[in-house]
């Protein structure tokens, strides 16, 4: 690993960002084509939050998080810090004190492929956290890593400038080049459920929403009887 600082990386649009992360994880997920999805095991600190922001990336070592503090100046309003060790840690290497600071930055959360702690204290100050832990275990501050380099969370390759899209679903990454395209195809697949939405309260079936019927057939399920189906038995 190179131990080096990019400064500046090209940024996603803050507004794009932002629009992004109104229509969430689940909706963005799907609106590019099922991809960028961090995974069930980076999960929310805390229950509610929802955020769209773009990616200042740090790596660091197990158990060391020197990397988050020169990450910090990097950070500016609308971003979202994402965290990666390049080993498997579980370790606590965020909390309060960093929160507060970025929050001081205009930074709209956080995500760590790693480990979060003082959790009740990031709910009170309102700052959204997704981790792959929640663990009080410390760390040191004594190892580089490097910050704005591609990172990988949950399986996912984040680049800096990227988009972050977090709530309860958990997280999605959008590429930067790609931002203004998900977002209309979010736009699109919004308005669609919006309609599937009123047929089914209009009493509608996801059968005909979503016109499944002929493939019932095509993949020969049959609708029989109970007297029918009982009689089959042996």
């Amino acid at each position: 690993m190179r131990n080096v600082v990019v400064t500046g990386p090209p940024r996603a649009d803050p507004d794009t960002a932002t629009a992004l992360g109104g229509f969430g994880v689940a909706t963005v997920h799907e609106a590019q084509g099922r991809t960028g999805y961090l995974g069930p095991t980076i999960r929310p600190a805390w229950a509610g939050a929802r955020i769209g922001g773009t990616a200042v990336t740090a790596l660091c070592w197990p158990g060391d998080n020197l990397m988050i503090h020169v990450a910090v100046e990097q950070c500016r309003e609308g971003d979202v810090l994402v965290v990666a060790s390049n080993s498997p840690s579980t370790d606590g290497l965020f909390g309060e004190l960093f929160a507060t600071s970025l929050a001081r930055r205009g930074v709209r959360g956080v995500v760590l492929g790693t480990g979060v702690r003082d959790v009740t204290e990031l709910r009170e100050m309102g700052f959204p956290a997704w981790s792959a832990a929640v663990s009080a275990q410390g760390s040191v501050k004594a190892t580089a890593g490097a910050v704005n380099v591609p990172v990988t969370v949950g399986g996912q390759v984040i680049h800096p400038g990227d988009v972050v899209v977090a709530d309860d679903d958990g997280v999605v990454r959008v590429a930067r080049q790609e931002a203004d395209a998900v977002l209309t195809a979010s736009r699109a697949r919004t308005a669609k459920e919006e309609t599937n939405r009123a047929r089914f309260q209009a009493g509608e079936l996801g059968l005909d929403v979503y016109g499944m019927r002929a493939r019932l057939q095509d993949l020969g399920i049959e609708y029989v009887t109970h007297e029918e189906h009982s009689g089959e038995r042996p």
